[in-house]
């Protein structure tokens, strides 16, 4: 019995590690970005690097970073963000295997729906500590303070509160916790201030844009003049 079960487990042990499947991209790149990986590995990225099923992303300050995704979705990150691609599952052909799951730790985005969001938008959504945003064919901004936020411009000059902030440029979002629902449309901007606190929509003069640089927020595609194109990644 033994003898079998170390047979076994040898056997095992030379099995092939199935390799995490490409996500997207690095189109724009303004500072330094990591991802930590499935296998544990970190890398530094730069433009052209791949960003894989799995990944665990990291911008460091005064970076800014654009991703783009298999499905032509596309989301930038700002300065301080942590953001996991949880799940990326896109096949033109096999739409009933659709999945997007992204979990943003700190930090902030903006986002721009793809192919997959837009036929199936209900298998899209972006998890924070606070609540998940779930898409309806969007265009929209999330930002969470965690007493980090002392940089961020508002009406009243004061940093804005602890909390997740979202504002929606097209379609809509709904933001879902324990405590409630609620949907947000074009124009419109939301907050939630914990997991345990209803989801609720701001006022515009109150409310908290996530803006990019020019350098980012156009829509180009080819990492030029942003980051270096001809960078390779680098082992941390």
């Amino acid at each position: 019995m033994w003898r079998a079960f170390l047979v076994l487990a040898a056997g095992l042990a030379w099995m092939p590690v199935a390799e995490a499947s490409t996500a997207g991209q690095i189109t724009h790149l303004s500072g330094t970005i990591s991802a930590k990986r499935l296998d544990g590995t970190s890398k530094l990225l730069a433009v052209k690097s791949e960003i894989l099923e799995g990944d665990t992303l990291s911008t460091e300050r005064e970076t800014y970073a654009r991703i783009k995704f298999i499905d032509g979705g596309e989301v930038v990150l700002r300065p301080g963000t942590q953001l996991k691609i949880e799940s990326y599952s896109y096949n033109a052909t096999q739409p009933e295997n659709d999945n997007i799951l992204m979990s943003m730790f700190k930090g902030g985005l903006r986002a721009v729906t793809g192919l997959l969001g837009k036929r199936n938008r209900d298998k899209v959504n972006f998890k924070t500590e606070t609540a998940t945003i779930g898409i309806r064919g969007t265009h929209f901004g999330a930002l969470l303070c965690q007493n980090d936020c002392g940089g961020v411009p508002t009406t009243g000059g004061t940093p804005p509160p602890n909390g997740l902030h979202v504002d929606v440029t097209t379609g809509a979002i709904t933001l879902s916790n324990a405590a409630g629902s609620v949907q947000i449309g074009a124009g419109q901007f939301g907050f939630v201030s914990g997991p345990n606190s209803a989801p609720v929509p701001v006022p515009p003069q109150q409310g908290i844009q996530v803006t990019m640089p020019n350098s980012i927020a156009s829509n180009k595609g080819d990492g030029k003049g942003v980051g270096k194109s001809g960078a390779a990644e680098c082992k941390m």
